[in-house]
């Protein structure tokens, strides 16, 4: 099941307390304060694991707690630190504090942490107050709390072409067909009920990810169909391809329904590279494909016409998603050298 929300609370372990000790041996009636100091409390820290790809596991527990730190001990013996507690996300989980909404952390890359809470202090035993007005001092601190909060946690996919139109223009045979994801395909709206990733191997040596999320209609971006559920999964991909059925009445039409829901959830999305598929091509006439790829170009966007059932023109797709991933890339990394 694709989890893509959760809500959790977290606690890191409180700091132990310092200890009020002095030193007791034979000869030695009048000893020093020896009192250890309280160990840390752990840490709460979440993990990206590229393992992961769905945030089910947080649905079944909600409650996190890192160890507290032992307290202290005579001797100078300071107590143990409490375990940090290591919580995995997927790759692309954006986290949240559910108060206030701000972002906290957005763990993009493998491995990449964040110390959701942290532990407490271990509180100073009276060892650490004795001075040479006090050689005998009777106080030592408690440990300090460990930081709770709660968490929201939202995944958002890495993909970098985002397949995006209408129910049944297919989006998931297209992507069964350049990648060995095995989404669910049947001749009626809404199939596709949750982002599918699928990894197309491009040439040799080379691939990419694309993403099929359930087609959109208009008013998908204020709730209506499915789409306000699964938008903002195509905010991190690089290149957004647009498909539209060759059996449309308007190929225009179509892709300015798209656009403005695409804009109106985030102005980013419209701003992103993208090109127009024309699929099911088998359905229609060559003459009625080459209108619609004329259709395309008024709208000043590259447009290709495929049929995945019968494997044409997909060749020519791969090479123009590849083509738009390369300059994409090289357009991010100039843009982080020029700022």
């Amino acid at each position: 099941m694709f989890i893509d929300y959760a809500k959790i609370y977290v606690k890191a372990g409180n700091g132990g307390n310092g200890v009020v000790s002095f030193r007791r041996e034979k000869f030695v009636p009048r000893g020093g304060p020896d009192g250890g100091n309280g160990g840390n409390g752990g840490n709460v820290i979440l993990k990206a694991d590229a393992q992961l790809t769905t945030l089910l596991d947080f649905h079944y527990r909600k409650h996190y707690k890192a160890e507290r730190g032992e307290h202290g001990q005579g001797s100078n013996k300071t107590g143990r630190s409490g375990k940090d507690i290591i919580i995995r996300v997927p790759c692309g989980t954006l986290v949240k504090d559910a108060e206030t909404n701000s972002v906290l952390a957005d763990l993009v890359e493998n491995g990449q942490e964040f110390i959701a809470a942290r532990g407490g202090k271990g509180g100073r035993g009276n060892a650490a107050f004795a001075t040479s007005t006090n050689q005998a001092p009777r106080i030592a601190e408690p440990g300090e709390k460990g930081e709770e909060r709660t968490l929201i946690l939202e995944l958002k996919l890495l993909a970098d072409v985002g397949l995006v139109g209408f129910p049944n223009v297919g989006k998931s045979t297209l992507l069964a067909t350049i990648s060995a994801a095995h989404p669910k395909i049947a001749d009626y709206p809404f199939t596709t009920l949750e982002p599918v990733l699928g990894i197309v191997r491009y040439r040799e040596y080379q691939s990419f990810v694309v993403a099929d999320i359930p087609g959109l209609i208009e008013g998908s971006h204020e709730g209506k169909g499915l789409g306000i559920q699964f938008l903002k999964h195509i905010e991190r991909t690089r290149v957004l391809a647009i498909l539209v059925s060759s059996e449309t009445k308007d190929l225009r039409d179509d892709v300015k329904i798209l656009m403005h829901e695409l804009r109106s959830f985030n102005p980013i999305l419209a701003r992103k590279p993208r090109l127009i598929v024309i699929t099911k091509t088998d359905l229609v006439d060559q003459k009625t494909v080459a209108k619609l790829v004329r259709s395309a170009k008024l709208l000043k966007l590259t447009a290709i016409p495929i049929s995945a059932v019968q494997n044409e023109g997909i060749t020519e797709l791969l090479d123009a998603f590849w083509d738009k991933l390369h300059k994409a890339r090289r357009g991010g990394r100039a843009n982080s050298l020029s700022g």
